[in-house]
């Protein structure tokens, strides 16, 4: 399987790689990452327990993430292809971009990328993802990357003892590619 993928001209994914600890904790610096991680990530050794369970879940066919770099190779942000499930062929996309990406098309991108990685290289044949129904960048990203909407499932998510809705999306390998994604440009002045 790939594990370096272009997006497109100065965009890229590629596995993620124990020198990305910086990276990682920089990231999960920002309040609404540290909110939603799993376990905090707050010290570089965190960082590195977080990348070394990617690098496990890639090597047993769990989970597969890629982080999202740009042309120097700097981490912009991260998708991921998770809960595999090879008997019916399928899988659940996340992504968080660092707060300097966002808004650029780097979330969008990667998670079209992914998903033409996970039918073609895995073999997948249906990948979802979901956000709160209070997140409407998630949503504009799910949908710029071909991902249609199936439903809500109410209260799903819990976050400092508020229960959130979670909007469900789907794409299936035999959907049509979505037409490229045009980034927004910064405007003048």
């Amino acid at each position: 399987m790939r594990d370096r993928l272009e997006v497109s001209p100065g965009l890229g994914l590629r596995r993620w790689s124990p020198a990305d600890a910086g990276a990682v904790l920089a990231a999960f610096a920002d309040p609404e990452m540290a909110r939603q991680a799993a376990e905090p990530v707050a010290t570089l050794s965190a960082a590195r327990r977080w990348l070394a369970a990617r690098a496990g879940q890639w090597d047993a066919g769990s989970s597969y993430a890629f982080a999202v770099v740009d042309g120097a190779g700097a981490v912009l942000g991260n998708v991921a292809v998770g809960a595999v499930d090879p008997r019916h062929r399928t899988g659940w996309v996340s992504y968080w971009t660092g707060a300097a990406a966002r808004g650029r098309g780097v979330a969008s991108g990667g998670c079209r990328a992914v998903a033409a990685w996970a039918f073609e290289d895995a073999g997948l044949f249906r990948l979802e993802l979901g956000h709160r129904v209070n997140n409407p960048a998630s949503c504009r990203v799910a949908r710029a990357a071909g991902f249609a909407v199936e439903g809500v499932q109410r209260r799903k998510l819990e976050y400092d003892g508020v229960r959130y809705d979670v909007e469900l999306h789907a794409r299936l390998a035999t959907d049509a590619a979505p037409p490229p994604v045009r980034p927004r440009r910064a405007s003048a002045g």
